[in-house]
């Protein structure tokens, strides 16, 4: 029997995958999805959400997506965006965007993409989304690339709308490509939870997962723990959560306290 049945839970709770259904809405994370739908509809162009590793940046994506449900948006999700050449890099959005074309070069490239975007933009009236997750990957080259594709536009708006998700250490590399800051039109930065938050994330997910005891499963003390040693990164608080369900179905416990997280955290600090 899987541990969270055992606790009266239709689902694994702490997963760390991008399960959108147990996104908690932060107000951080909140304000960040109103924001990029708000860039996305209006056309704006360039949209950057950073934050650290753990923030929840492609939880965020995949959540955002659910926001958009009719067919007049056209997404494109590109996960990694590690390409060994310029060539490889735009060969990749123009597969990702259906073009058919037997490209030989850069620009044979850059001219396809341009009437692609011209034709479902402006003729189709569509709006094109390139939504890129581990955006810290990817390389000065790679950013001339994409301001290159920012260029095409209408009078009234961008005919390309380009989401990047990316840790912080993308900021000093944009700065460095000469007028890409100028295209950003949203610039957001993720920040941890508050403790507040955690417990609400806690809940919310056990909630989620099917969870309706009497009383709550992990202590006021404990989510205090669970609080200092993650600091509010969402990964962080998810698996610790997770290795405290386990435990409180090895030790025969009913309830998360402070001594049971703070015996988990020195046992994983003993193990490195």
């Amino acid at each position: 029997m899987s541990y969270f049945t055992s606790l009266g839970l239709n689902k694994e709770p702490f997963s760390t995958s991008p399960d959108p259904v147990f996104f908690y809405h932060s107000q951080e994370h909140s304000t960040a999805l109103k924001r990029l739908e708000i860039a996305i509809r209006l056309r704006r162009g360039l949209s950057l959400i950073l934050g650290d590793v753990g923030t929840g940046k492609t939880t965020l994506a995949r959540t955002m997506l659910n926001s958009f449900d009719d067919n007049h948006f056209i997404f494109h999700m590109m996960l990694d965006p590690t390409y060994k050449s310029e060539y490889q890099f735009l060969q990749s959005i123009s597969r990702m965007f259906g073009i058919d074309g037997d490209s030989r070069s850069t620009m044979d490239y850059k001219d396809e993409l341009e009437r692609y975007l011209y034709q479902k933009g402006v003729e189709q009236n569509k709006t094109i989304i390139l939504l890129i997750d581990e955006g810290q990957k990817l390389t000065s080259p790679f950013l001339e690339v994409l301001r290159t594709l920012l260029n095409y536009e209408t009078n009234e708006y961008k005919l390309l709308q380009l989401v990047i998700m990316a840790q912080l250490e993308l900021l000093p590399r944009i700065r460095k490509v000469r007028n890409f800051m100028d295209r950003v039109s949203l610039k957001y930065i993720i920040n941890p939870l508050t403790e507040n938050e955690i417990k609400e994330m806690i809940d919310f997910r056990l909630q989620k997962a099917g969870y309706n005891g009497s009383g709550n499963l992990f202590t006021e003390d404990a989510v205090k723990e669970i609080y200092y040693h993650t600091q509010g990164y969402p990964r962080r608080i998810s698996m610790l959560c997770h290795t405290c369900l386990e435990h409180l179905i090895m030790k025969d416990k009913a309830v998360v306290d402070s001594q049971l997280v703070r015996e988990i955290i020195k046992e994983e600090e003993r193990h490195g």
